[in-house]
């Protein structure tokens, strides 16, 4: 994985040497309030949450709030390093095969209650996850090891899962296909292990409170008030606590508004913050230090096509293609630098054989044409034998930035189409159960990938897959994806992406907007904070305050 960097815009100086008592006290009062944020006599950091995660149960997360929380309280057979790469975890060495993987677990592994993790943590959580009755959304991820569809599918109990546990210490898996990006999958938070004994024993709330899960990583849950408060505390059986500076990651405030963030910020509360459009300015203007990074994720429009919705019609969503310009959207709408404009299912950060995906296999640019759409959604009213238009509804997040977007499609479409969109605006939690249950005609959805390898944005759209909300059902996107997965060479796979990018194009199962780049302020004195597209974001493992 290509190292992530930020850039500093903007570096003010300190007082002058004249006023330099005033300036030994106003350090001193800096000081304490800077011990809300940064704290170097007790190595502790403050955040906010932009929500607290729905989860903390690895084999059910789906989201990015859960993977930054458990990439610090949990860790995998391999992990990504400081500079991004990927690193030993639990397992000190591995090998890869053409049909499979063997990995050697370190003796010193422990979880917080200081037992030893083994190989069967990981042969137990892996078939937990597998289990239908487990409901796993990031079941299909684990298909590519032998009889893992079986499984999840009931045809196959679990112990028939092609992974074992040789000894404790030695865990083998065998492939149902090539799989060469398997080590990047076993970075994976849904890959992380699990203790069968507390999963027995709690059952449904396991991981539902500070006190009802036990973790190997680098710190452990010592407080969960939910919808208040989190606070992660170093864990004193880490295999290598030693290397971990940071003691205390605190989180007291839970909020979406980036405004609210930046204020926290601005009054030294907290070490990180995200800029959004509006608060640009002032960031430069108190001569704050602009950091960004390009997430790596890729917002879109899903279209609902489960039996009975207008968005299951190619016309009607080819006519939303043709409304939506997504250089305006970025330009005059977001605002943002560093946000681009998306055309593809593929960002331009997702590799090729040997460049970039994007520059081998250029996109095939549909552009807005306000007529084609009109023409387009004409053709969708006679194929549906409508009388008059329903309104539509429009599922999106609670953020400033996702009520700006959804006002904007909702005047474009009025305006362009002369279509009621009515917003349904919820908090995240209750937008990605609306989302599981299909309660939406569009919804404003955005995906990061999980490990370095194209096919994190590829199968997303497969019939098997229930991260695919809308419930896409194609048979030909899904004949590519299969002749993907069963090949190791290198032509034959981006072949068949180039497929899969045509494809959504062509068919509309989504309409990309924009590529996501992260403008951010952050502490001085935190140092060594990983900002990455892979394994959890932000990252303090390696971490440190100046004094």
């Amino acid at each position: 994985m290509a190292k992530t960097s930020a850039s500093r815009f903007l570096i003010v100086p300190a007082v002058a040497l004249q006023f330099l008592a005033i300036f030994v006290l106003s350090v001193g009062l800096l000081s304490q309030a800077q011990a809300q944020a940064v704290d170097a006599q007790k190595s502790k950091v403050t955040l906010a949450l932009a929500t607290e995660p729905p989860t903390l149960n690895s084999a059910v997360a789906t989201d990015t709030i859960a993977s930054f929380v458990l990439s610090h309280l949990m860790e995998g057979l391999l992990v990504y390093g400081s500079d991004g790469e990927l690193a030993a975890g639990v397992a000190e060495r591995w090998q890869l095969d053409a049909d499979g993987a063997t990995f050697w677990l370190r003796d010193s592994a422990r979880w917080s209650d200081g037992k030893p993790v083994t190989a069967h943590d990981f042969v137990f959580a892996w078939r937990h996850a597998l289990k239908p009755s487990t409901a796993s959304q990031y079941a299909f991820i684990f298909y590519p090891i032998k009889n893992a569809e079986a499984v999840n599918g009931g045809q196959l109990a679990a112990t028939e899962l092609g992974v074992s546990a040789v000894s404790d210490h030695e865990l083998r898996v065998e492939f149902a296909k090539p799989c060469p990006y398997f080590l990047s999958l076993a970075a994976f938070m849904t890959f992380l292990p699990l203790r069968e004994d507390v999963v027995a024993h709690w059952g449904g709330r396991y991981a539902a409170d500070s006190d009802k899960l036990v973790v190997n990583g680098a710190y452990v849950l010592d407080k969960w008030v939910h919808g208040a408060h989190l606070r992660l505390r170093k864990n004193g059986h880490y295999w290598q606590k030693d290397g971990v500076k940071i003691h205390e990651i605190d989180m007291p405030y839970i909020t979406a508004d980036p405004s609210a963030q930046f204020n926290l910020f601005r009054d030294q509360q907290i070490a990180i913050a995200p800029l959004d459009t509006g608060l640009l300015d002032e960031a430069v203007e108190r001569g704050f230090n602009i950091e960004y990074f390009h997430t790596g994720s890729l917002y879109f429009l899903e279209f609902n096509f489960r039996e009975g919705r207008i968005s299951s019609n190619r016309a009607f969503r080819k006519a939303v293609q043709r409304l939506i310009d997504p250089d305006l959207l970025v330009n005059k709408i977001i605002g943002l630098p560093g946000v681009k404009p998306a055309y593809s299912l593929f960002p331009v950060t997702v590799k090729g054989s040997e460049k970039p995906f994007r520059e081998e296999y250029p996109v095939m640019r549909v552009d807005a044409d306000i007529a084609e759409a009109r023409k387009y959604l004409k053709r969708a009213k006679a194929e549906l034998g409508l009388e008059s238009w329903p309104p539509l509804v429009m599922l999106a997040g609670d953020s400033p930035r996702a009520l700006q977007e959804a006002e904007y499609y909702q005047y474009l479409f009025k305006k362009g189409l002369g279509l009621e969109l009515r917003i349904d605006q919820q908090v995240f939690k209750q937008r990605l159960e609306k989302m599981r249950r299909g309660d939406f005609d569009i919804v404003v959805a955005a995906w990061g990938p999980d490990y370095d390898d194209i096919m994190t944005f590829a199968d997303l759209f497969t019939s098997w897959n229930d991260n695919n909300r809308g419930r896409y059902d194609n048979p030909l996107y899904d004949r590519w994806i299969r002749l993907a997965q069963s090949s190791n060479d290198a032509k034959t796979r981006f072949n068949a992406m180039a497929q899969i990018q045509r494809i959504v194009v062509e068919d509309v199962p989504i309409l990309p907007t924009y590529e996501n780049g992260a403008l951010y302020v952050q502490n001085p004195r935190l140092k060594g904070v990983r900002r990455s597209i892979f394994g959890g974001d932000p990252n303090f493992r390696y971490a440190w305050i100046e004094q």
